[in-house]
């Protein structure tokens, strides 16, 4: 944790960087066209002026126990944001009293400021800023609005964006018409891993506004205030981080009306920007990635990402604070079935049994072609080929029925089906049944009704059970131990390409890329899905989940192997080959490559547009609820799933219970350090007598030769012990230790080094060393000729020098973690990071870790080349390297690395460049000048 002045400085490098990306497009020019409604004020001016806050004693109170260094925005909502002054704290805790909270909590500041009555009750037509759901495109003759099919971006006219976009805008505030009061608005979940409702009713418009600023469509903010604010939601990271909702936010009509701001705002744009010129509609536009407009088709999906999530957040909320809109498409009809019960179900009566079915293995191409005439998010890009032998996959997802017996049976009390992290989220959030289910009857009776998104139903024994990843995982165990597998392995869930694979033939990934058609959502509006030879619960079909016979099985027997509700998965979320991010949105994707975020597939009954696509790639953490179940599968071999790699993640990583039982199953090839060749390169580097006994030299001699940047992991090493850290425990870490010399240097100096390093095979090289073995790589010399040479220590590294160091695979963004929870970890007098910072995709959590592990005296020597790139680190977490926004002024990394150390309780004593070279080819090598700097703790 950084304190608040550092905070306040990367509060502020935060918001350059929103303005960053919100500015022109680093690949195109700023356009100079913009819409022609009226100028929108800033927030301080026009319809949306506000007084400088006059806080309630008790909002002040409130807000006083919130931690102000992790709250940047709730400063600046704070002085935004006025209050009548006649609301007392007793007002808020009576309003509160009906669901027994009778003490103040510091987001109940946002209540009672008008806008409570408007919000209880039904909606009136009033309510939609756009068309309202019985005028909107998509509704039926019934009065049911419901999703039209993907756009087909070949074939884009003016009337058929706006339609899609009317169709979006009114679905997402239809849903938003079911939250009763303003309190459901202000409310954090009940997990408190997401931003209340009034972020995500703020949010989607925000989207379009920024995103349509970065592809030039738009010259200028809607409301600069409220694109700051409602811009970055938030990843649902630790399960126990509960600090991301004490702020004091706009009120719903104030939101309500930059709604309707944006809304004009868009349709404008639809109407005239000149990219759409259809020709009054007789020449459609072809829209593709490198079109301005693919932003908005991105607002459009982004839109239904949260039309979805949010419905979600609806079903975690309190019954008493939600409503079914009108006009919203209804529950499926096996609700309605007299004959449920809510206890003892019976298979075969209640709910049906569940055969594992044979399937011959094949290979299976994933990917989505760049020319494929729909929207796309960057991940869907690329392509693998994967492997997929013989297996077996349950006829359809786990019931509530089959799920019931792992209840009754005492599966969440026992720890053994569990991952060390899924039993911790468990015992976290107490549970003992899924969240959806309502106890309906005595403690111990195990009768269970339902939770839908607006309503609270019988219990459906035969729908699939809605469960987090941990949870499916236990039931695996449970199962496996309880009625065994079809094959020597345990149950396990589905892969990513095996889903293909029991997919409807007519429907999946070949078929889809040989016909667009096959795509259904390209040509099926939610009104049609549910019917037809392939019909399916998908396009906001019905509002709820479906018995899980309901509908047609594919050709291999399997049911629902679209929609219903999403597949859990044993990949992580992971980049296909070539992939790429897209300008307009360069962060969407690749801070979830991170081996924390498992794959979801299929789509649930509210999954729309893009999601509902065959092509389409989501993923969310593993203790994360969404409209998500899991079929059983069994295999003699290993998943054929993409694991990018083992690491601790406390609390975080999904099938981290493999990992820590060394599987080491994830494809080398996703990991970027884990090369053959990489590992030679940093041989050479950290070793450079390597090849002294083959008469190979480092650097091919020449006059000038850069002889002096060699030994750079060395020198760092001698840096650090030559600014004299102060000896308390005699202990030093090496974070990104490679393949081990610098922390050999190290350990010539200090008792004991811990050295870690992300990747695998480095630090497996590194045990080898240290072990005795003699250890060969390959130096390339030209072409394809290289030699073979051996690994030589640096004179003064012997055998009981290398014991000293203790390695170990490792995340520098867990530093944290590490110190908290790690066994044997500790804290030290010397620290290195040696060419790592700006390789990190969080530099800041390496950073803030650095007063927990520091003795007091002790030092830190960090090395630099500040080498900014998005495929390490997001760009929103770079410490410089760009221009403020407004003033132009370059922002440098040092300078802001200086401020971050010195609020952290470090005192800047040593400077200098430090060359290294890295051989390409006798010929070849690479020069870089990195910055060192030396930091002793206070």
């Amino acid at each position: 944790m950084i304190n608040a002045a550092v905070f306040n400085r990367s509060a502020s490098l935060s918001v350059r960087m929103m303005a960053n990306t919100i500015g022109p497009s680093r690949r195109h020019p700023m356009r100079l066209w913009s819409t022609t409604t009226r100028q929108h004020p800033l927030p301080i001016a026009g319809k949306y002026t506000v007084h400088r806050t006059i806080l309630r004693e008790n909002a002040s109170a409130a807000l006083a126990t919130t931690n102000v260094s992790r709250r940047f925005k709730s400063s600046g909502a704070a002085s935004a944001y006025a209050y009548d002054d006649d609301t007392t704290s007793s007002t808020t805790t009576s309003h509160m009293s009906d669901l027994g909270r009778t003490r103040q909590e510091a987001w109940m500041v946002n209540l009672n400021r008008g806008d409570n009555e408007w919000l209880t009750g039904p909606r009136t037509e009033d309510w939609y800023t756009g068309k309202s759901p019985k005028h909107c495109p998509g509704v039926d003759s019934h009065g049911v609005l419901r999703s039209l099919p993907l756009p087909n971006l070949s074939n884009v006219t003016r009337q058929a964006a706006l339609e899609y976009f009317d169709n979006s805008w009114t679905l997402f505030e239809m849903l938003f018409a079911g939250l009763k009061g303003d309190e459901p608005f202000y409310r954090p979940p009940v997990h408190g891993l997401r931003h209340p409702q009034i972020f995500y009713y703020g949010h989607t418009p925000c989207l379009y506004i920024n995103k349509l600023r970065v592809a030039g469509v738009l010259e200028k903010p809607v409301n600069a205030y409220f694109e700051s604010i409602f811009e970055v939601g938030v990843d649902e990271m630790l399960w126990d981080d509960m600090h991301k909702n004490d702020m004091v936010w706009p009120t719903v009509s104030e939101v309500y009306e930059y709604r309707k701001d944006v809304y004009d705002t868009i349709v404008d744009a639809i109407k005239t920007h000149p990219s759409l010129d259809d020709k009054g509609g007789v020449e459609p536009v072809t829209v593709n990635q490198d079109h301005p407009m693919w932003a908005l088709f991105m607002g459009f999906e982004h839109e239904r990402i949260h039309l979805e999530t949010s419905s979600v957040l609806f079903r975690e909320t309190p019954i008493e604070l939600v409503q079914t809109p009108a006009h919203f498409p209804t529950l499926h009809p096996s609700v309605y079935d007299s004959t449920s019960k809510a206890t003892q179900p019976v298979e075969g009566e209640d709910f049906p049994a569940n055969q594992m079915i044979a399937l011959k293995g094949k290979d299976v191409k994933l990917g989505k072609p760049l020319d494929f005439p729909s929207y796309g998010w960057d991940n869907e890009y690329g392509e693998r080929t994967m492997n997929v032998p013989d297996f077996y996959a349950s006829e359809h997802m786990v019931t509530n029925g089959e799920f019931w017996q792992f209840v009754a049976d005492g599966g969440y009390r026992n720890k053994k089906y569990w991952c060390e992290d899924g039993w911790a989220w468990r015992t976290h959030r107490n549970l003992k049944w899924p969240f959806f289910w309502k106890q309906v009857g005595p403690a111990g009776s195990h009768e269970y009704g339902l939770r839908t998104i607006f309503e609270e139903i019988p219990m459906r024994w035969d729908w699939p059970v809605d469960v987090t990843y941990y949870e499916s995982k236990a039931f695996c165990k449970y199962k496996s131990e309880k009625d065994g597998s079809p094959t020597s392995k345990p149950y396990r869930l589905l892969t990513e390409a095996e889903h293909q694979i029991i997919r409807h033939p007519r429907h999946n990934l070949d078929a889809a890329r040989a016909d667009v058609s096959a795509d259904k959502v390209m040509v099926t509006a939610g009104s049609e899905f549910a019917h037809g030879e392939t019909a399916a619960n998908l396009n906001m079909a019905y509002s709820s989940s479906s018995p899980v016979d309901a509908f047609p099985p594919s050709e291999s027997g399997h049911r629902d192997t679209i929609g219903n509700n999403w597949e859990w998965t044993e990949d992580h979320f992971n980049p296909l080959k070539n992939f790429e991010v897209h300008h307009v949105y360069d962060d969407f994707s690749t801070p979830c490559f991170d081996g924390k975020h498992s794959m979801i597939v299929g789509g649930s009954f509210m999954s729309t547009g893009d999601e509902a696509s065959v092509f389409a790639r989501f993923h969310f953490r593993p203790h994360f609820l969404q409209h998500s179940g899991f079929r059983l599968v069994a295999s003699e071999e290993d998943a054929p799933a993409t694991q990018l790699f083992p690491g601790s993640f406390a609390g975080q990583a999904a099938a981290r219970d493999d990992a820590e039982e060394g599987d080491d199953s994830q494809s080398s090839e996703d990991n970027v350090y884990e090369s053959e060749d990489l590992l030679a390169m940093y041989l050479g580097l950290h070793f450079p007598l390597s090849g002294s006994k083959e008469n190979v030299n480092p650097i091919m001699q020449h006059e000038h030769a850069p002889t002096h940047g060699l030994r750079f992991p060395q020198r760092v090493a001698e840096l650090l012990c030559k600014l004299e850290p102060e000896r308390t425990n005699n202990r030093a870490l090496d974070v990104g230790c490679a393949v081990g010399g610098s922390s050999f240097e190290l350990a010539r100096s200090f008792q004991h080094v811990e050295a870690f390093d992300f990747s695998h095979s480095f630090v497996e090289a590194a045990k080898r060393i240290q072990s005795g073995e003699a250890l060969s790589f390959r130096i390339p010399v030209e072409g394809e000729i290289s030699e073979e040479v051996s690994v030589v220590n640096e004179p003064g590294v012997d055998s009981d020098v290398m014991k000293r160091v203790n390695f170990f695979q490792g995340d520098a963004c867990a530093l944290s973690e590490y110190a908290n929870s790690k066994e044997g970890f500790g804290t030290f007098d010397a620290v290195m990071l040696s060419n790592l910072l700006c390789r990190l995709p969080d530099p800041m959590a390496a950073l803030n870790a650095m007063p927990k592990i520091v003795n007091k005296g002790g030092v830190v020597v960090m090395v630099t080349p500040f080498t900014w790139l998005e495929e390490f680190t997001p760009k929103s977490k770079w410490l410089g390297g760009f221009h403020d926004p407004v003033s132009q002024e370059p922002l440098y990394s040092k300078d802001n690395l200086k401020q971050i150390m010195e609020s952290l309780g470090f005192e800047k004593i040593h400077e200098e460049q430090m060359p290294l070279v890295i051989r390409e080819h006798q010929r070849k090598y690479q020069y870089i000048l990195s910055e060192a700097t030396g930091w002793r703790k206070m």
